[in-house]
């Protein structure tokens, strides 16, 4: 069995890991939809979205490797970290619902992740500022696709309403952890390498409001609650997911195909 990794808590490499953890880990719940979306269009859109998430995780994650100092590549990182040290946020990780909660989880994380690439692009780090050239393009189809289903099943039947109910009273809760400033924000922010993820909370709700708006639907009050994937403390969901993901580099170190 391949031993685990260990890596250096530098608030640079913390900081991208955050977005190519976030990103990975959407893209195997994602994943899981292959085969079993609800008609074949959706099967092979929710797929590519995937598929987009997984290179932009492997693009992120080599950065945050060279950063890192120690030699690990893209996979290392993706398939030898142990639980505690991801730092996606709790919202991707948790189970993959029905077609409502997807659409809505793909919402809400695609609206960020447009919001952040689009201020990447003037990161002081030149190699994340390529990246999100190529991955704002992506995140900004991913909220247009999801958000027309998110309009869709709000405006349907009185069944495909009641899905999008429950889905924003199951997920919005674990919004607050997007915008949830620490001494990370603050270093990239500081140093040019990226913006405080805080700074994006205002035009996020902006943005989801017009889209749950245009839905007939709204979004519930705040809540006290604040979920700590970012910090590594991850919900029951996130061991399955490793288990499930790193199994073959685990059992077979150093396999390729």
């Amino acid at each position: 069995m391949q031993a685990s990794i260990a890596i250096k808590h530098d608030p640079a490499v913390q900081y991208l890991l955050r977005i190519g953890d976030t990103a990975l880990v959407l893209a195997q719940r994602l994943g899981e939809w292959t085969g079993h979306a609800p008609v074949l269009e959706e099967d092979i859109a929710l797929t590519n979205m995937a598929l987009d998430l997984v290179g932009q995780a492997r693009a992120v994650l080599t950065r945050a490797g060279e950063l890192e100092g120690q030699g690990f590549d893209e996979d290392q990182l993706a398939f030898l970290r142990e639980e505690r040290d991801f730092r996606n946020v709790t919202l991707v990780e948790l189970p993959r619902g029905d077609f409502a909660v997807t659409v809505l989880r793909n919402a809400m994380v695609a609206t960020f992740l447009r919001l952040l690439w689009a201020r990447l692009q003037q990161s002081g780090d030149a190699e994340l500022a390529a990246i999100a050239g190529k991955a704002v393009k992506e995140a900004r189809y991913h909220q247009q696709h999801s958000a027309d289903w998110v309009v869709r099943l709000g405006q349907g039947t009185d069944e495909s309403r009641r899905r999008m109910e429950a889905a924003i009273d199951r997920l919005w809760r674990y919004a607050p952890e997007l915008f949830a400033a620490d001494t990370v924000d603050e270093h990239a922010s500081r140093t040019g390498l990226g913006p405080s993820w805080s700074e994006l909370e205002e035009p996020w709700e902006a943005e989801m409001g017009a889209i749950l708006s245009e839905a007939g639907l709204q979004a519930p009050k705040p809540s006290p609650f604040l979920s700590t994937g970012k910090r590594g403390v991850h919900s029951e969901h996130m061991g399955y997911i490793l288990a499930e993901m790193q199994h073959l580099q685990r059992a077979y170190p150093g396999g390729t195909w």
